[in-house]
Parts: C-alpha cells; sequence; structure tokens
C-alpha cells in the first residue's frame, strides 16, 4: 500500500481530500496530515511518504519552500502541489524542485482520481525497475568480485572506493559444511564473528561450487577474524551443534593491495582442496599450513615406492615391532602430504598399499586364518574415508589385529614401543586418544595401564621428555626460546614458559644462563 500526506492549513481541505476518492481502491493510505510548512517537512523526512499533497500558501514555510528543503534532503517520493492560482510562475518554479504534479483549487474529483490513478502506475514501474536494477548491479558487483578474486580487474582506486571496495587491507577466506552428517541449517559469517556488515562494510560474500567466499575488507573485520580463530584454538573441540562443528575454514594470507587479493584467495582455495589432509576435528586451516613444495620438494607415488611399502609393513607386522609401524604409517602420512596426485590418486595407492599387504600376509600364513575384510570391502572403505588420518588409523588398526593373530607380544613389550615412539616423536602433537589406536588400546585403558607401567600418567611423561630435549638445546644452541618451544612439540611459548618452570624451578633464560656460567 502507497503512503500520502496530507498538507493544507485549512481542516475543512484536509478532511475533503481524505473523503472525495476511495483511496484504498487505488492502492494508498493516508498516514497523516500538516497545517504547516514545519510539520509537513518533519513528518515528510521522517516518515517519507511515496506521495505528499501540498498546498502552495501555509503558514511558516511555502508549499514550494517545504518542496525544495525536501528534495536537498534526498525525499524522492511524488509531489501533488495544490493551489488556488492558476498562474504559470507556480507551475515553473514547481517543476525546479521535482514537482511533476499540480492541480488547482477546487479540486476536481475526476481530476484527483486520474492523477492518483497515473502516480500509483508510474510508482510500479518505477519499483520494478529498482528491482531490476537491483539485480543487474548485484551480478555486475559479483562479477567485479569474481575479477578481482582471480586477478583479472583493472579497476583504480577510485574506482573500488565508488563501490565500496577499497580498505588498506584484504583476506580471503572460505568456509564450507564441515560435517559430513550436519543439518541443512546455515551460519551467517557475520554470526560466527559477532559483527554487523551494513551495505558490506566489513566483508563480501560470495557463492561457488557451494561454498561460501568471503572478502575481508578493512582491520575491524581482519582482527575479529583473528580472535575467532585465537577463540577456536583455545576451544580445540567444539561442542556438538555448535556453528564451529559444522564448519570447515580455509583463509589466505593478509594482503595490503587489490592487485594482491588474488593470492590470498588462491591459497584459501587450495587449502579447500587440501581437506584431506586436515588432523582429527580440524575446522580451520590458513596459508602458513600449504606445504612449501619447494622446499621439501614433491612425492611421485610410484609402483617401485607401493613395492618398498608393502615390504616394510609386512616385515614389521610379522615382528611385531609396533613402534617401527607407528613410525611409518607416520612416514607414510607425512611423504602423502607432499603428493603431487589428487586425492583419488593418492586413496587408490593406499587400497592397492593394503590389498598388496594382505596379498603377501595370506601367502606366507596360508594355513592360518588371518581376519582381513575381503577386497570389496576394503576398497569401499578406503575410497570412502573423508581424511588421510582416517585411512592410516584403519591400515593401524587392521594390521593390529593381524599382529595379534601371529604372535601375542606381552603388555612390557608393547608399552617399550610406546616409549620408544614417545621419544622420537615428542615434536609432534602427542596425545594419548591418537596414541592409543596406533598401539590396539583405548585411550582410557592405555592411561591406566601407562600410569602402572611407568608410575607416571601420559601426560606428565610426555612433558618430562620435552622439557629434557629443551635443556639441551638451552645449553647447547643459541636457538631463541620460541624456537626451542616449537621444537620440542610446545606452540605457545608461555605454555612452555610454565611447563619448564614448573619441571625445572627455573625459567628457560635461567637455566641457559646457569649452564653458560663459569
Amino acid at each position: 500500500m502507497n503512503t500520502v500526506l496530507i498538507v493544507d492549513d485549512e481542516l475543512i481541505i484536509r478532511q475533503g481530500l481524505k473523503c472525495i476518492i476511495e483511496w484504498n481502491a487505488f492502492g494508498f493510505e493516508i498516514i497523516g496530515e500538516a497545517s504547516n510548512g514545519k510539520d509537513a517537512l518533519d513528518f515528510i523526512l521522517q516518515k517519507k511518504p511515496d506521495v505528499v499533497m501540498l498546498d502552495i500558501r501555509i503558514p511558516k514555510l511555502s508549499g514550494l519552500e517545504v518542496a525544495e528543503q525536501a528534495r536537498k534532503q534526498g525525499y524522492q517520493g511524488k509531489i501533488i502541489i495544490l493551489s488556488g492560482f492558476s498562474d504559470f510562475k507556480y507551475a515553473q518554479e514547481a517543476i525546479r524542485h521535482g514537482v511533476e504534479y499540480y492541480l488547482t483549487k477546487p479540486i476536481d474529483e475526476g481530476e484527483l482520481a486520474e492523477t492518483i490513478q497515473k502516480i500509483g502506475e508510474n510508482i510500479e514501474k518505477e519499483t520494478r525497475h529498482q528491482e531490476i536494477m537491483s539485480q543487474y548491479l548485484a551480478k555486475a558487483r559479483d562479477s567485479i568480485l569474481f575479477d578481482i578474486l582471480e586477478g583479472n580487474s583493472d579497476l583504480g582506486q577510485a574506482e573500488l572506493a565508488e563501490i565500496n571496495l577499497y580498505a588498506e587491507e584484504y583476506q580471503v577466506v572460505i568456509y564450507e559444511k564441515y560435517s559430513r552428517h550436519a543439518d541443512s541449517v546455515s551460519y551467517r559469517f557475520s554470526d560466527l564473528l559477532k559483527v554487523a556488515n551494513e551495505e558490506n562494510s566489513s566483508y563480501e560474500s560470495l557463492s561457488k561450487d557451494n561454498n561460501e567466499i568471503l572478502l575481508l575488507k578493512g582491520s575491524f573485520i581482519l582482527n575479529k577474524f583473528q580472535e575467532f580463530l585465537a577463540h577456536y584454538e583455545k576451544e580445540q573441540k567444539p561442542q556438538a551443534n555448535s556453528p564451529l562443528d559444522t564448519l570447515f575454514i580455509t583463509y589466505g594470507r593478509i594482503v595490503t593491495t587489490p592487485d594482491d587479493i588474488y593470492i590470498s584467495y588462491q591459497e584459501a582455495l587450495r587449502l579447500l582442496q587440501r581437506r584431506f589432509f586436515c588432523e582429527h576435528r580440524q575446522h580451520t586451516i590458513g596459508y602458513d599450513q600449504l606445504p612449501d613444495l619447494l622446499k621439501h620438494g614433491t612425492y611421485e607415488i610410484t609402483a617401485q615406492k607401493l613395492r618398498d611399502y608393502c615390504e616394510l609393513l609386512t616385515g614389521i607386522i610379522q615382528s611385531a615391532k609396533r613402534n617401527q609401524m607407528a613410525e611409518a604409517l607416520n612416514e607414510l602420512e607425512n611423504n602423502l602430504y607432499y603428493a603431487a596426485e589428487d586425492i583419488p590418486r593418492i586413496k587408490l595407492f593406499l587400497t592397492d598399499l593394503y590389498l598388496s599387504i594382505k596379498e603377501r600376509l595370506t601367502h606366507l600364513y596360508h594355513n592360518e586364518s588371518l581376519p582381513f575384510p575381503g577386497n570389496a570391502e576394503i576398497i569401499k572403505i578406503i575410497s570412502e574415508k573423508y581424511y588421510l588420518y582416517e585411512i592410516i588409523l584403519f591400515f593401524t588398526e587392521q594390521f593390529e589385529i593381524i599382529m595379534q593373530t601371529i604372535g601375542s607380544p606381552s603388555s612390557s613389550s608393547v608399552m617399550d614401543d610406546i616409549i620408544h615412539y614417545i621419544k622420537h616423536n615428542y615434536m609432534d602433537n602427542i596425545k594419548l586418544e591418537t596414541i592409543a589406536p596406533l598401539f590396539g588400546y583405548n585411550s582410557s585403558y592405555l592411561g591406566k595401564i601407562f600410569n602402572k607401567k611407568v608410575g607416571m600418567g601420559f601426560n606428565m611423561f610426555v612433558d618430562l621428555v620435552r622439557i629434557n630435549e629443551s635443556k639441551k638445546l638451552l645449553a647447547q644452541t643459541d636457538l631463541k626460546v620460541y624456537e626451542i618451544s616449537e621444537k620440542v612439540g610446545y606452540r605457545n611459548v608461555d605454555y612452555f614458559h610454565t611447563k619448564f618452570k614448573k619441571y625445572v624451578s627455573q625459567s628457560p633464560a635461567e637455566y641457559r644462563k646457569a649452564t653458560k656460567d663459569p
């Protein structure tokens, strides 16, 4: 329903205008009236009616003055000037103030009805035109954004500023559904960061391949995003049904020029394609976690490497060396992280590897019934895994079953293997729940027997191994404390300080000074 304001200093005329035609029949509703120009102007600027019926001769401000000031302050509605004078100069003045309609008093019912009908049709046409233009502009803006993301834009700073795309720094973020069992509920990025995004002032949002691509603009939203990442790192395991539990987020580096936005975008895109290599319950991955292929080189999957791993793992299974098994699978996982091949090819390599091991062991132990799954089941299990760590865990669990079938090592020898593994992998993110399956235990049971056999808890033992290694590095090298912290497995240097002081009763700096003083 279109809205109407009636402005005339005579009450009887205002009442007459309200009754002279069936306003509702034309799709209009009278929402107010005013008897002077000042009240009329205030109402127009506040309520923005679609139509103003405005008498020229009213107190405080004339009708023409009201029209002039309303236009200057952005009022875009239709104005009908009412006047008892037919002098052409009033019409000329009204036209200069954007008035398209001019009626003389006394108002003729038919003429008013015809004018209102025409105004209604014009408003409807303009509304449709605006909707179409908005759609075209949205498509054009999306096209511009895609050009910027892909490095194909030649817009200058002034042009970018005109469409609200210029900022002092940028970062590209891509997010998608994380949980393979997530429902259809989606979370807006602004909800996660707890920010408003009025008129796309903080970020731009695009959809591609069922993923949301976000271009963060300016230090405010970039700082908010860093706070979000820090909160996630502390939370580690988001609660079920929380936004974090259903999202996977990748992000490229921060760049300071529009021309470099494509670098951040390409990094975020590559990370999205590398989700297969993420750790358990990892929801975010950033540009600093991209493999440095120039420094490390790529790992090529070949038939010879398949044979080498088959021989190695078969021998380990036969000798029941669980520490060697854990290290060999860890090495395999790390090598595949740098593989040049795509994910389906990596899965095929792992399927071939498992089937080759199965074939060899079945031949060697043909008199025993080894509990391998059927080939079709093996192919299905590996092909349907989402992550590399899931496939490695499947290998570990299966090989443990085979080792137990071939021979039954004592719990003491298994514990020796676990301790050996910790001492050689303390620099990694070692956790009881990830170690336990590698050696055929659940985490709760392993924690109990570890405490009983070793005389201390699992986490304390790992801490002591790390602290002892850090003491060697402090005494024998000139590495900075934060570098030593990272080398021994503590990502947070403040946490390393706390642990070191707890076990050594000195800070790392104090310990280094004490060991180097004569």
